[in-house]
């Protein structure tokens, strides 16, 4: 994007576990305010670039720079208040079993501002439980007795439980039938807009690339080979991309997302 205000940007990152190499010279830019779909095979690395993003795998080269600050060899206290700036929902939620959604959402809050009262962390989590879509009494409810989809929106309460400008989301629709990820989708984008969020999404589900992502990164060959609109990838030659995306599931999800636009010219 010529327009680019990179919110992210990897420049020739490195990342293997022993002798096998997993990402060599990726480089990419997320932009602000954009929901980017990352896409790729499995063994790609999608989940690695995105931990190696938020500190917790440490890459044998390159440079990440979050927000205009570099990451790469910095510790905890030294990344406080950038990481301060970002929510994740991790692939599966990832709730602790033994706190009820409420006090999952309080967690970062506990963990950044250790001095803030009960009331408050209640207040907190209440509204964010709430912006989500979850009914009000989810809050003192436990993950066991979420559905799947309720599950996902009180992990993505606790990602948003900050006030972050940047959501890290792993699979986020992984799991939900086809109505719950429609959902879920609707509320990732609602959010963005509402909220002014940059998104980094991984992701496998033809239907949320083609129904949220304003761009597309595509990981394969150890590195980012193409990011752009799916339209500008479809243009490409690439046996992998032509394959995802013009594949039957492809085709199908393009058919869809074609007559959800026809829907809501008519309306």
């Amino acid at each position: 994007m010529s327009d680019c205000d990179p919110v992210i940007t990897v420049r020739g990152l490195k990342n293997s576990f022993g002798d096998q190499v997993v990402h060599e010279g990726l480089d990419l830019e997320v932009c602000r305010g954009e929901i980017l779909g990352v896409v790729g095979g499995s063994g790609t690395g999608k989940s690695v670039l995105m931990r190696s993003i938020i500190g917790l795998q440490v890459p044998d080269e390159g440079e990440i720079e979050v927000f205009g600050e570099p990451i790469i060899g910095r510790d905890d206290a030294e990344t406080v208040e950038i990481r301060k700036r970002w929510g994740i929902l991790f692939q599966g939620g990832a709730l602790f079993s033994t706190l009820t959604v409420a006090e999952n959402v309080q967690v970062p809050l506990r963990e950044f501002y250790p001095g803030l009262d009960q009331q408050l962390l209640d207040e907190i989590s209440a509204f964010k439980v709430v912006m989500t879509g979850l009914p009000a009494d989810a809050g003192p409810k436990y993950p066991a007795e979420l559905s799947g989809g309720m599950r996902k929106r009180a992990g993505i309460a606790r990602a948003l439980a900050l006030d972050p400008e940047l959501l890290f989301l792993d699979e986020p629709t992984a799991g939900l039938d086809p109505i719950g990820a429609a959902h879920f989708d609707e509320l990732t984008k609602s959010l963005r807009d509402t909220l002014g969020l940059t998104v980094f999404l991984i992701t496998h589900d033809l239907d949320t690339l083609y129904a949220i992502c304003d761009r597309v990164a595509v990981l394969a060959d150890k590195k980012v080979i193409a990011v752009g609109t799916i339209p500008e990838l479809l243009a490409l030659d690439h046996p992998w991309i032509q394959e995802y995306f013009k594949g039957p599931r492809g085709r199908l999800a393009a058919v869809t997302e074609e007559r959800r636009k026809e829907a809501e010219v008519t309306r």
